[in-house]
């Protein structure tokens, strides 16, 4: 019989599994991603039916179908080993993403099997209970969210939120909920938005996962973010000793080291998780993190030892270039090698990277500030022209979006206007940008004044002219 793809189109809509959560790969590095399933496969089996899961589905995405119902088939061989008893129930995401693959290889009859045991399955289990909650769902949903970046931290916060309604001790449920608080307080904190406190949270995770040292991890981080170092670093420490080999653990670990200003312990931490998972981004750029506040350190001396600065430039220089290889979509990494190329006087390549950066159009508002205070910022100190850093801070400034960076831009920008004024270059195009920079944040007040004053020492500007009329009807 042949198979209605249209029917099978809707059934397939209905399943919950990695196709029916909008998980968009312009948000990832897909290389990227993959390499960091890969590395937690190996080193924590309990999750593996969840990390093949997802990683079917970043396969599919790469166009590998093939690959992708290979790792299905791993995830069945998981379920089978650690949930014998509750095999269908615990199959339901697995037969869901196999169901969506099959119908992309156009292979509907297997499509249609899929879907008919997820059908049958959800039929069985409330004929059972009755109306049937499956929170484990909700929770995976959740993880996936969380691997899929930050713009998912607030969705992936409500589905853990949802599996904990069924069962609100469960520690896996806890450890994902107290994890995506923790995401959403670090973006809130970089975009100067209203932190929500995930404090509590973490403690309760640790309390209910005290084995699991990633939860511990963060929370000896978010003791350090409330600055109650010592508390932290207990924490850190007693993890060092539970897990001495756990890369995500060391990342972590390294990350309040470096935090702490201790460059030397961080480097050595990652350097060990980095034997052990050569391929992780995070751990490269977090290197070259530690590489730039050690030139940052040594340069502050009275005697710049300049030999070892050079070669922390090229340390540095060789961790951001991969972390960008292997993941085009980490945008911070971008200036971090930018900057970095300035600081070796390479500055062509230096010029080259900051216009990648400004030219990729899946920049995100607030990093798209962040890359124009950095290439203003590049403009000023190594090239040495005010005009252009003046131009880029207010392209920054342009977009409305309130962010560090927008905040980064307006100070730069004013401040350099600033000094001009008082090394007497008190021209109009000085006070005028003064005006325009008053205006792009909302001073209208203070931006007529300049407008006023740029328009008495040229009286014919009409670009004064028609911004201060604009200005005056507004008010």
């Amino acid at each position: 019989s042949t198979i209605s793809k249209d029917s099978l189109k809707i059934s397939l809509l209905q399943l919950e599994c990695h196709f029916t959560w909008s998980l968009l790969k312009q948000h990832i590095g897909l290389e990227a991603l993959e390499e960091t399933i890969l590395d937690h496969i190996k080193f924590v089996t309990e999750y593996n039916i969840r990390d093949y899961n997802i990683l079917s589905y970043v396969c599919y995405l790469k166009n590998s179908n093939e690959e992708a119902l290979r790792s299905l088939s791993k995830a069945e061989e998981a379920i089978q080993k650690h949930h014998p008893d509750e095999i269908s129930r615990r199959s339901l995401v697995t037969w869901g993403n196999y169901a969506w693959i099959y119908y992309h290889m156009q292979r509907y009859e297997e499509a249609q099997n899929h879907v008919s045991k997820v059908e049958n399955t959800f039929q069985e289990l409330s004929s059972t209970y009755g109306k049937i909650q499956l929170p484990e769902i909700h929770a995976e949903k959740g993880w996936s969210l969380l691997r899929f970046g930050r713009h998912y931290f607030e969705r992936a916060k409500n589905s853990f939120e949802d599996a904990l309604k069924s069962e609100p001790d469960n520690p896996d449920f806890y450890a994902g909920y107290a994890t995506a608080m923790y995401r959403l307080e670090g973006l809130a904190d970089k975009h100067g938005e209203e932190m929500r406190p995930c404090f509590n949270a973490l403690k309760r995770a640790v309390e209910l996962n005290p084995k699991d040292t990633t939860i511990v991890a963060l929370f000896a981080l978010e003791l350090q973010r409330l600055g109650r170092d010592n508390e932290g670093e207990r924490y850190i420490e007693e993890g060092l000793q539970k897990t001495p080999d756990f890369p995500v653990f060391l990342r972590h670990a390294a990350n309040f080291y470096r935090k702490k200003r201790d460059v030397n312990k961080a480097v050595e931490i990652l350097k060990k998780a980095l034997a052990l998972t050569p391929n992780s981004v995070v751990l490269h750029h977090q290197l070259g993190l530690c590489y730039r506040s050690k030139i940052m350190q040594l340069k502050r001396q009275r005697y710049t030892p300049q030999e070892e600065i050079e070669n922390l430039i090229q340390f540095a220089i060789f961790h951001f270039k991969i972390a960008i290889e292997k993941k085009p979509v980490f945008f911070s990494a971008y200036s971090d090698l930018g900057n970095m190329y300035a600081l070796g006087k390479r500055y062509e390549e230096a010029e080259e990277i900051f216009q990648k950066a400004l030219q990729k159009n899946d920049f995100d508002e607030g990093d798209k500030q962040g890359t124009y205070f950095n290439y203003g910022n590049f403009q000023h100190f190594y090239m040495k022209s005010e005009s252009k850093a003046i131009k880029y801070y207010i392209e920054g400034l342009k977009i409305k979006r309130d962010s560090s960076g927008r905040r980064k831009c307006s100070e730069a920008v004013q401040k350099l206007l600033e000094e001009k004024i008082m090394r007497g270059l008190e021209d109009a195009t000085v006070i005028g940008t003064l005006g325009l920079v008053h205006n792009l944040n909302g001073k209208k007040q203070e931006a007529i004044e300049c407008y006023e004053k740029a328009i008495a020492l040229d009286p014919n500007n009409e670009e004064y002219l028609n911004a201060l009329a604009e200005l005056q009807l507004s008010i």
